[in-house]
């Protein structure tokens, strides 16, 4: 059963459909693959979950558009929320 939502290829952050506990597979589709991820923490509905390995300072991109900067470096199966990721403005030219 798929646990999560991926809107974009380009998203490195998923969002979960169910809540979750540690330990739990969250199963989801990118680019019609099914991937997994284990919860590396608990999880609550409708939050954002990261599908891979993400460096600080990198972008953090969800249904396709950049929300903000980690924070620290975060680990595919963590909660992405804002005790790690930063806000960024882009200047529009």
């Amino acid at each position: 059963m798929i646990k999560a939502l991926i809107i974009d290829k380009n998203d490195n952050v998923g969002v979960v459909i169910e809540p979750g506990t540690k330990g739990d597979k969250v199963i989801y589709k990118v680019n019609e693959k099914t991937e997994e991820a284990t919860l590396l923490t608990d999880m609550v509905i409708y939050h954002k979950l990261a599908i891979t390995d993400i460096k600080k300072g990198d972008a953090i991109i969800k249904y396709g558009e950049h929300i903000g900067l980690a924070g620290d470096d975060i680990k595919k199966g963590e909660h992405v929320h804002e005790h790690n990721v930063e806000s960024h403005r882009e200047v529009l030219k």
